[in-house]
């Protein structure tokens, strides 16, 4: 009997095959060493086609199927959690889209000595330079981002020459930055943000980016260390803005006089021109030396340091010193205090003028040449000059004909205008001879000279024994005396005035009469 097949997936039971009952049945054939195959079972016209099995209505089916009358049945959604957000946009959320330029968030996966993974729902992770992380140079990755920290990024490129995504926090941070700074300026706020390096002329503060603090800004008198604020954390006013330079002026004094200012307009309030007030020196600069007077700074202008010629403040006063000062002016307006050093010492100019008078015969130094004659030091800070026509007897064509810078010399005091504060001084008047001034009484007073004239003094009594008679010391020093009223006059043989009279040329100075 030949096997048939059967065309359900599912094999038939097999049955055996009954014998034939039925008269002229043609008999069946078998294949020797086979079971006979059960005939397949044939639908009729009555019969009712197999139903497939569905699941019970809320069974939670995972797909889709036929019902009992052979009609396909989707998957039966069972929770919605789209929230009412259709099917498309729910897809398209899915989906990152960004240019070069935009600023997008994620969270760190990954932190490296050189970079920073970060995943920003993208094909692959967004890579972070570690010069792109932080305003701060050569920083640890691992002191400014830890692995599930979520931050901004701005995107560099989408995909460099490896195929990356190329990330920037900082400059994300700079834009998010600049926004809020324009505003703060825009309202006269402040900013705040600690110091992360000393540069040369001052500091720079972290404020979303890279803020200049200058050094004479940072208090409100100099400072010189800055060093000790790297860390801190300082708040400024923003002086100066460019974004387009990437530009950020700060000022921190401007922040201390704002919060101090009641305490600095009393202090103004009560100071007074010509008041004598102690102080601290803070600073030196090449035009004069700022003094804290215990509230503020005033200036002490390098004309009121001292009486005398000053080249430069650093060779009167020193940053710390203890000084006298007193009050020239107080600009309430511009919130400035002009100060004098010299005010309170003794005017060198007027201690010289009571103690000399015109015609008096003083001892000088040559401390420089100009065209039309020559200064002489006749005292402490006291110059006077020796015009080109009061230089010789004959006719001088320039200075260095007859001195030069350093020599010392007798000079005739011929003008003394103290409200000008000016000497006129005379060195060819001084060769006639005159009256020595009261300094130079003891050394060449009357009592100096003998009745011939020749000088006995202290300088005799010391040289004498080997300077030889006649009053010449060992030095060829000649120094006469007047014969009547006890007046002289020294002629050193440094003098090229006294060499061009002929009184010096006999080694016999003219006496005054």
């Amino acid at each position: 009997m030949f096997e048939q097949e059967g065309t359900s997936t599912t094999p038939a039971p097999e049955v055996a095959a009954p014998e034939s009952s039925t008269p002229g049945a043609p008999a069946s054939t078998e294949v020797e060493g086979e079971a006979p195959a059960a005939p397949a079972p044939v639908p009729t016209a009555d019969s009712e086609p197999e139903a497939v099995e569905e699941p019970a209505a809320g069974g939670g089916a995972p797909f889709g199927g036929t019902d009992a009358e052979g009609e396909y049945q989707p998957m039966q959604v069972v929770s919605d959690d789209l929230g009412g957000m259709s099917f498309a946009d729910a897809i398209s959320g899915t989906i990152v889209e960004f240019d070069e330029g935009d600023i997008v968030t994620g969270t760190v996966v990954k932190v490296d000595k050189d970079e920073v993974l970060l995943d920003i729902g993208y094909k692959s992770e967004g890579v972070i330079p570690n010069r792109e992380l932080s305003i701060r140079h050569d920083v640890d990755p691992h002191e400014v981002v830890a692995t599930g920290d979520v931050i901004e990024a701005l995107v560099l490129q989408k995909e460099d020459k490896e195929g990356r995504l190329i990330l920037s926090k900082k400059r994300a941070q700079y834009e998010r930055a600049w926004g809020t700074i324009e505003q703060i300026k825009q309202t006269d706020g402040v900013v705040e943000g600690p110091v992360i390096e000393v540069v040369k002329g001052g500091l720079i503060l972290d404020i979303g980016l890279r803020g200049f603090l200058p050094a004479s800004l940072v208090e409100l008198r100099r400072v010189r260390d800055l060093q000790p604020y790297v860390g801190r954390t300082l708040q400024a006013k923003i002086i100066e803005l460019d974004k387009n330079r990437n530009n950020v002026v700060l000022s921190r004094r401007a922040h201390l006089e704002e919060t101090q200012r009641e305490a600095r307009d009393e202090f103004l309030a009560n100071l007074k021109p010509g008041e004598v007030r102690r102080g601290v020196v803070s600073s030196v600069v090449n035009f004069g030396a700022f003094v804290d007077l215990g509230g503020m700074d005033g200036l002490v202008h390098v004309s009121e340091l001292s009486w005398k010629h000053v080249d430069h403040p650093s060779s009167v006063v020193q940053v710390g010193d203890e000084v006298t000062v007193q009050v020239l002016d107080v600009d309430l307006s511009r919130e400035r205090i002009s100060l004098s050093l010299k005010a309170t010492q003794q005017d060198p100019w007027q201690q010289f003028a009571s103690g000399h008078r015109v015609g008096e015969l003083v001892y000088g130094r040559v401390t420089k040449l100009v065209p039309f004659g020559a200064f002489v030091q006749v005292g402490e800070g006291i110059e006077g000059l020796v015009h080109i026509s009061e230089m010789a007897a004959h006719h001088v064509d320039l200075p260095d004909q007859v001195v030069s810078p350093g020599e010392e010399l007798w000079v005739k005091i011929i003008d003394l205008d103290l409200e000008r504060r000016r000497i006129s001084l005379s060195i060819k008047q001084a060769a006639e001879g005159g009256t020595v001034a009261a300094e130079y009484q003891d050394l060449y007073g009357e009592h100096a000279y003998d009745e011939h004239g020749n000088y006995i003094g202290p300088d005799y009594a010391a040289e004498g024994a080997e300077g030889g008679e006649g009053g010449e010391g060992e030095g060829g020093e000649a120094v006469a005396a007047g014969a009547e009223d006890g007046t002289a006059v020294e002629a050193t043989e440094t003098a090229p005035a006294a060499e061009a009279t002929e009184a010096a040329e006999a080694e016999e100075p003219p006496v005054s009469g």
